[in-house]
């Protein structure tokens, strides 16, 4: 009776401990990965790499960025493919891992490797696995892109304070007034709500609207983008009548109306975010049904972020 009370406990322990994920062991990397080649997708910490290899197929990373203007709307774009998989990779284009008595330092992406390397294991396995792509565009103006959702309504694109075409989010100067977003007196902090972010901005005039907001920042009657009064270089910070009360757009006592020429030349940032999951590896004593490999910081030959410039 107690030696099947025991085996009892022991199928027990065999059918509850394990979650299908990993079986007996676990890898340890931490949660990014590198490229390089064509392609060797890698991620090593000091004694350990798991690598994908995709030499020989017709696949480059620059796939992965591929854009196009975005049909809604010429001043964005969109990703021609938001996911890129392979299914069943077998022989050269399969997932490797190893275990070293050296160091991992400088293993991957060098012409002349280091002449050290003492490889302890070594395992293949084939697999699936999936590239997940996302496209973030931004004004990098110091507040948040969910902060420039104004209506609430969880679509970023639909908000255009000056209506030049160009949504806040990604618009330099929200209420195009040729006074850039980051000198219209708005600090974030980590936490802060929209009304939060307002309440604390600088509002000159008083009228509830903040001056990143605001067309006529000192309500003088003439709107900020054409109180160019000294010099007409789109550029209303550096137009000051009276310099004991500042700029001529916030100071009151100045309206005299100077028509803009043209908008400032607005730079958008856009940055590629990059994920790999895996599925169905199997290096004998580490096997996962999914393996998150992580987020791509570098590739070898492209850029995860790049910027643009607009005219609105």
């Amino acid at each position: 009776m107690r030696k099947i009370f025991a085996l009892s406990i022991l199928c027990l322990s065999l059918f509850t401990c394990d979650d299908g994920d990993i079986i007996t062991s676990e890898l340890e990397f931490d949660d990014t990965f590198r490229a390089c080649g064509d392609l060797v997708i890698y991620k090593t910490n000091p004694s350990q790499s798991l690598t994908l290899q995709i030499t020989g197929s017709d696949f480059v990373m620059d796939d992965l960025i591929e854009t196009e203007v975005h049909p809604d709307n010429e001043n964005r774009l969109q990703l021609i493919n938001t996911e890129y998989s392979q299914n069943n990779v077998q022989g050269n284009h399969s997932f490797r891992y190893r275990s070293y008595a050296s160091s991992t330092e400088g293993i991957f992406c060098n012409d002349v490797p280091p002449d050290n390397i003492q490889i302890t294991e070594d395992y293949i396995s084939g697999g699936d696995y999936t590239f997940y792509i996302t496209l973030i565009e931004d004004d990098n103006d110091g507040i948040p892109a969910y902060l420039e959702d104004l209506n609430g309504n969880g679509d970023l694109n639909d908000d255009d304070t000056d209506g030049d075409g160009i949504p806040n989010y990604m618009d330099i100067d929200d209420d195009g007034d040729n006074v850039l977003t980051t000198s219209e007196g708005v600090t974030f902090e980590e936490g802060m709500t929209l009304a939060e972010l307002e309440a604390n901005a600088l509002d000159t005039d008083g009228d509830g609207i903040p001056n990143y907001r605001d067309a006529d920042d000192d309500g003088d009657g003439t709107d900020t983008i054409d109180e160019e009064n000294v010099t007409q270089d789109n550029n209303p910070t550096n137009d000051v009548t009276n310099p004991d009360a500042g700029p001529d757009y916030l100071n009151d006592e100045v309206s005299t109306s100077v028509a803009a020429t043209a908008y400032r030349i607005h730079t958008v940032y856009d940055t590629f975010v990059i994920t790999l999951v895996a599925y169905g590896l199997d290096f004998g004593s580490f096997q996962y049904q999914t393996y998150d490999f992580g987020t791509l910081t570098e590739a070898t030959g492209i850029s995860l972020s790049s910027n643009r410039t607009l005219e609105p």
